[in-house]
């Protein structure tokens, strides 16, 4: 067995060339014309706040100041926005395929971004942290030795997984309903070939408890099956630390492996467990109130699946292209543009900055507005339900954060475009903050959830798929898009920083900037889309 890995180290910085660099500066600079196509040739509604339509050269937009929705809308681009996702794609396509935090492709991404923002004019800090994380290395290997046919199995490794590379016989527990918790306790084991591949149903304890089991009944990996249809995606946890390979594989593929005699698999797995190092990017606005300040943040990490470039290029990108077209803004406000790393790694770039101001810092934040998944190719348009109206699941946002649903709602009505509220369910980088009773909200167009029937008849797509097929897979590139969203997304962004910088007496009775009061706006059409 060849350990590649390392277990309980500390994963060490990339660099990123300054000739590459600037080649990625000179693929996503910002402004462009605007296309609006989609995959399936669906148009996007280009309208201003004032319900025109209007598009804009590069020059004319970094030479003025956008600090009307017209203006601004004219400026930020479907072009501009892809412009910095095909730079993260390059740089995910010269580091193994993915921007994971604590990787070259992430210092990569944050070396990119963070130029950006410096080049618009913006106060940038870099701010270095320390996380447990679970990265592979190379891609995980699962094939069939013997009988034939021989050849690759689809598998998704368990997180924090050990390192190894072993061919060996594979033993298969007796699974369900013979044995209601396969793997679960040392009896299970009894008899077991030291040196085999242990084959094991999920169900009944945690994944980490059957590989502890198996290695100390001498088993050289661990392949678990699902106990239903679909994919497995597990975890260890990250405090498992045994050094034996495990991953997970289909129900369907794990009978059929089960009922297999003479069964002889390679499991080869390469993967980092420790501490790493990464960071978050802020950059503030040189002008605005310092005591009432915006926030608008975003992910910047991908998964180890992959380069993310919905999850979350897709945010990141919108982000960036609006803080390029706001540079000759001077808002009212402090503008804060929060670029998050390790969000994947349990949300901790967000949650370590929160937790790292004082009272009184936190005091001083007006909101905070999330974009994480803007541009799913099977989207729903969602709006983080802040008043919990859809009273569902958690419950309301802090005080305010129903109005900041609202403005996104009245964006929505005025481009004739149908929206569903969505839960504060705690997975994205929003969560810090209303824990610490920050006002919130944010967009999303949905992941590894179902499309129903009704909302393929909103939004069209297709009934019974996930929002994003490509949800933490490799296949999470730039074609992973689907423009129509992004574009009507990425102007949704704009319209709520330009107006929660200017105004944010709707949220918490700050006196703003007259003429940016919230619009309030007769519906074009239904204002919720069908539940």
């Amino acid at each position: 067995m060849k350990k590649t890995g390392t277990d309980g180290g500390h994963l060490t910085r990339g660099r990123w060339s300054a000739t590459a660099l600037a080649a990625m500066l000179m693929v996503a600079c910002g402004g462009g014309g605007e296309s609006v196509d989609d995959k399936s040739g669906n148009t996007a509604t280009s309208l201003s706040a004032a319900g025109t339509s209007a598009k804009s050269s590069s020059a004319s937009c970094l030479n003025r100041v956008n600090n009307t929705f017209e203006k601004l809308l004219e400026c930020v681009t479907l072009d501009g926005v892809r412009r910095h996702q095909q730079a993260l794609q390059t740089i995910a396509d010269a580091h193994n395929g993915i921007r994971t935090s604590g990787t070259p492709g992430y210092e990569a991404s944050v070396a990119y971004a963070a130029q950006v923002l410096r080049d618009a004019g913006y106060l940038v800090t870099v701010t270095d942290f320390q996380f447990q994380t679970f990265i592979t290395l190379s891609a995980t290997v699962l094939e069939q030795v013997a009988p034939g046919p021989v050849g690759p199995l689809v598998n998704n490794i368990m997180e924090y997984s050990g390192s190894g590379d072993v061919t060996a016989t594979v033993t298969a527990l007796t699974p369900p309903p013979g044995d209601g918790t396969p793997g679960c306790e040392a009896a299970d084991f009894a008899g077991f070939p030291a040196g085999n591949i242990a084959l094991i149903s999920r169900g009944g304890c945690t994944f980490a408890t059957k590989a502890a089991n198996a290695q100390a009944a001498g088993a050289t990996g661990v392949v678990i099956y699902n106990n239903t249809a679909g994919d497995l995606n597990g975890t260890l946890g990250e405090a498992f630390s045994l050094n034996i390979g495990a991953t997970g594989i289909t129900q369907a593929l794990g009978q059929q492996l089960a009922a297999t005699p003479g069964l002889v698999l390679r499991l080869k797995t390469d993967t980092f467990r420790g501490q790493a190092t990464t960071s978050n990017i802020i950059a503030e606005s040189r002008t605005g109130d310092p005591n009432n300040v915006v926030m608008v943040g975003a992910h910047l990490d991908s998964v180890n699946e992959g380069p993310g470039i919905n999850d979350n290029g897709s945010g990141s990108a919108a982000i960036l292209e609006t803080a390029v077209q706001m540079a000759k803004v001077k808002p009212r406000n402090k503008l804060r543009f929060a670029l998050w790393g390790a969000e994947e790694a349990g949300l901790v770039g967000s949650t370590n900055y929160v937790t790292g101001l004082s009272q009184a810092e936190k005091d001083r934040i007006a909101l905070y507005l999330n974009f994480d998944m803007i541009g799913s190719p099977n989207h729903v348009f969602f709006v983080y339900d802040g008043d919990d109206s859809d009273a569902t699941g958690e419950g309301p946002g802090p005080g305010g954060s129903d109005q900041i649903e609202k403005a996104f709602e009245a964006f929505y009505t005025q481009r004739g475009v149908p929206f569903k509220g969505t839960d504060f369910d705690g997975r994205s980088d929003y969560r810090a903050f209303i824990q610490n009773m920050i006002p919130a909200g944010g967009l999303f167009t949905g992941a590894e959830g179902i499309k129903t029937a009704a909302e393929a008849a909103s939004w069209g797509g297709t009934a019974g798929q996930p929002y994003d097929p490509c949800y933490h897979q490799a296949c999470d590139t730039f074609t992973n898009n689907n423009d129509t969203a992004l574009d009507i997304n990425a102007d949704a962004v704009a319209y709520a920083t330009l107006l929660f910088s200017m105004n944010t007496s709707t949220v918490n009775d700050q006196r703003g900037k007259g003429n940016f009061r919230m619009p309030a706006l007769k519906p074009i059409q239904p204002p919720r889309a069908p539940n």
